[in-house]
């Protein structure tokens, strides 16, 4: 796939993107988007899509994971 989007420049990754993307692993990120998801996410039909640039920002203004 030579035309594949770089995570990096993704606007929204799958929560398996993104526990690769962030070393978070995926049972914690389903447990952020449950207490906090409505800052950055995004549902598509069934299907659950992280903002990045709204992640990042989310993870960088908290104390702890």
């Amino acid at each position: 796939m030579g035309n594949a989007v770089p995570v990096w420049e993704k606007y929204a990754l799958t929560i398996k993107e993104c526990a690769e993307y962030t070393n978070i692993g995926e049972n914690r990120l389903r447990e952020l988007i449950r207490l906090d998801g409505g800052k950055f996410v995004l549902a598509v039909g069934n299907k659950t899509l992280i903002k990045r640039e709204a992640f990042e920002k989310y993870i960088n203004s908290r104390d702890y994971l």
